[in-house]
């Protein structure tokens, strides 16, 4: 039987090494010695893999340093200027958590979410070939598992490749050498965006900003500069994002004809393979009801699925790529996703398919 101190272990040697490699480490050994991580996650002893305790309790820890409540671990962090080694680390962290059993056990009921801004790129690529094709410069933005909705940003976000850029130059947020492969920019406008997730975060609140934050790993300094970035912009720019689950919420959203002249774009990343095949079906189907009448984009950045195996509860994925399906009744209609390219898991680099 796999135990959690197996996936701390596990998930440690994911890692490279660092603070977040040592800490696993630990806990995997103090889970095996019945320590503060048994009595911290004990009910979660029989979790399903899929619920990833060992990051949601990172998570919590990393808000307890955020939040000032243990400013004295802040040497361990990378992303918060710290230097000190982390060999030895436990000794520290532990007597913290033993002070914060309570607070601990309430962040593992908090499941991990980011919203990488990175995945703004394979959007923006997608968004160039739906409205090039589409000969529709207009565009709404309904994103499907939108967390704070900073993808919807992306506009406001500057992004740029090898003899091409797109958006603010003063943009907070700057990412270049984002795309493997040609590029041709075309202008475009936001007509309207907006989202929906099943636990949508408030961006614009120091406690939806410490969540964000605390789910990005201390040694991935350049997500953490992003994030800031990013909700930097978001400060200025708040986007909706409504509590509901994607196929109800789209269709809602997708009722009726649609806006005149305006391509509607439906983006997701990294969020199909969290939902239930119903719900999967169900988004399909409203999706397709849709094509008919209104000009239509489908952009997904998702990793098919390799292997299902049901009677394991498994499923193994093939490497993320990036599609774009569109319909405009009367003109240009994809019968399949079209592959725009390959995709890293946080949206950078993209690699553009010949």
């Amino acid at each position: 039987m796999t135990t959690l101190a197996d996936r701390f272990r596990r998930h440690a040697g994911m890692m490279p090494d660092g603070l977040y490699h040592s800490l696993l480490q630990a806990m995997a050994a103090d889970w095996e010695a019945g320590g503060i991580v048994v009595e911290i996650c004990r009910d979660w002893a029989d979790a399903a893999g899929s619920a990833v305790v060992q990051l949601r309790l990172l998570a919590g820890i990393q808000r307890l340093v955020l939040s000032g409540a243990e400013p004295q671990l802040a040497v361990y962090y990378p992303n918060l200027g710290g230097t000190a080694s982390p060999d030895g680390a436990w000794q520290a962290f532990e007597p913290v958590l033993r002070r914060h059993v309570g607070e601990l056990r309430a962040a593992l009921e908090v499941a991990p979410q980011t919203n990488e801004p990175g995945r703004s790129v394979p959007l923006l690529v997608g968004l160039f070939d739906a409205v090039r094709r589409s000969g529709l410069a207009s565009v709404r933005l309904l994103e499907l598992g939108a967390s704070a909705g900073l993808n919807l940003l992306v506009d406001r976000f500057y992004i740029a490749g090898d003899g091409w850029s797109a958006g603010p130059e003063s943009s907070p947020l700057r990412l270049t050498e984002a795309v493997l492969g040609p590029v041709s920019p075309v202008p475009f406008t936001v007509a309207d965006r907006r989202g929906c997730d099943l636990a949508p975060i408030d961006a614009s609140t120091e406690e939806g900003r410490l969540r964000l934050t605390s789910f990005v790993w201390p040694h991935d300094l350049h997500r953490y500069e992003r994030l800031r970035a990013a909700l930097r912009i978001a400060a200025s720019h708040p986007v909706p994002v409504e509590r509901a689950s994607a196929s109800s919420w789209l269709g809602s959203m997708l009722a009726g004809a649609g806006p005149d002249g305006v391509l509607t774009v439906v983006w997701h990343s990294i969020t199909r393979q969290y939902w239930p095949v119903a719900e999967i079906e169900a988004t399909a189907r409203v999706l397709a009801a849709a094509r008919d009448r209104m000009p239509l984009a489908h952009i997904a950045m998702e990793s098919p699925v390799l292997r299902d195996d049901r009677s394991e509860g498994r499923r193994e994925y093939q490497p993320t790529e990036l599609t774009v399906q569109l319909s405009v009744p009367g003109g240009a209609a994809d019968p399949a996703p079209v592959l725009l390219g390959r995709v890293a898991d946080h949206g950078v680099p993209v690699r553009l398919v010949s």
